[in-house]
């Protein structure tokens, strides 16, 4: 079925209200006051492929780019084709997710009709982890905590307990860990059935074409504002208080036709 702009665009707006629900979902359900009342959280829609669709606009943007890559990764490591209605994956690994072992991602696969047709997925901060969290005097990881691998949370609908006993067993605040891991269940469940939801009302078979028109919009959309920013290459720095000592940062801006260049190395 092919599809007008005026469709494509209602659908996308519907994907940012799902999205939108989703993270107030999760607010709601969550246990610790970092994540009721501080928002530290993301939702987010993903097509087939595990690109980006929509991301909701409560939560905190340090998750953006996290969540998108942190999709791709468990979608290439976990084969689409063994995957199953009800199924969640979960990780705090820093390298794949949001950069600290607080931060656990949730993503479960949309299954429409007994295909695969996306995913959602949220992250949220969970309280404590057993370590010393993100304090100074931590030498590597694991004096910051339980670190998860990738893994599969929930096995079509079936909660995994021996992996929850394992993070609660390693923290000192263990129901209020199991409350937050449970709402972020209850996100990824309200994004993918709302999903499923709009495609039945809509008469879509896949996401393919919405998929498509978020992407090439959202592309063309940031180019054509890059074309319009003075080209060139800026550069700056700043020194902050260290712990043994000061640090000092530094970057450099280059603004090309069609590309911005962030490079740290100053």
């Amino acid at each position: 079925m092919t599809m007008d702009s005026t469709r494509l665009q209602v659908l996308w707006d519907r994907l940012l209200a799902v999205v939108e629900e989703q993270g107030q979902a999760l607010m709601r359900a969550a246990f610790s006051p970092i994540v009721r009342e501080c928002g530290d959280i993301s939702a987010g829609i993903f097509d087939a492929e595990g690109r980006m669709l929509a991301q909701a606009v409560t939560g905190t943007p340090g998750h953006v780019n996290t969540m998108a890559m942190a999709v791709k990764s468990l979608r290439d490591r976990f084969p689409a084709q063994d995957m199953r209605s009800g199924d969640i994956y979960m990780t705090n690994d820093p390298w794949i997710a949001s950069g600290h072992l607080n931060d656990f991602l949730l993503m479960m696969p949309i299954m429409h009709e007994g295909r695969l047709v996306g995913f959602t997925s949220c992250t949220s901060h969970l309280v404590d982890l057993g370590g010393q969290g993100m304090g100074p005097e931590g030498s590597d990881i694991h004096d910051e905590g339980l670190l998860i691998p990738p893994c599969k949370l929930v096995a079509a609908g079936e909660m995994n307990d021996l992996l929850l006993d394992i993070v609660k067993a390693n923290s000192r605040e263990p129901i209020a860990n199991e409350g937050d891991i449970y709402a972020l269940t209850a996100c990824c469940e309200a994004g993918a059935a709302r999903v499923c939801r709009t495609m039945e009302e809509f008469g879509l078979a896949d996401l393919r074409d919405l998929s498509r028109h978020i992407v090439e919009t959202s592309r063309r959309g940031t180019r054509d504002i890059i074309a319009k920013l003075p080209k060139g290459t800026w550069k700056s720095g700043m020194t902050v208080d260290g712990y043994d000592s000061p640090l000092t940062l530094r970057a450099a801006l280059t603004i090309a036709e069609d590309h911005v260049l962030v490079d740290f190395a100053g």
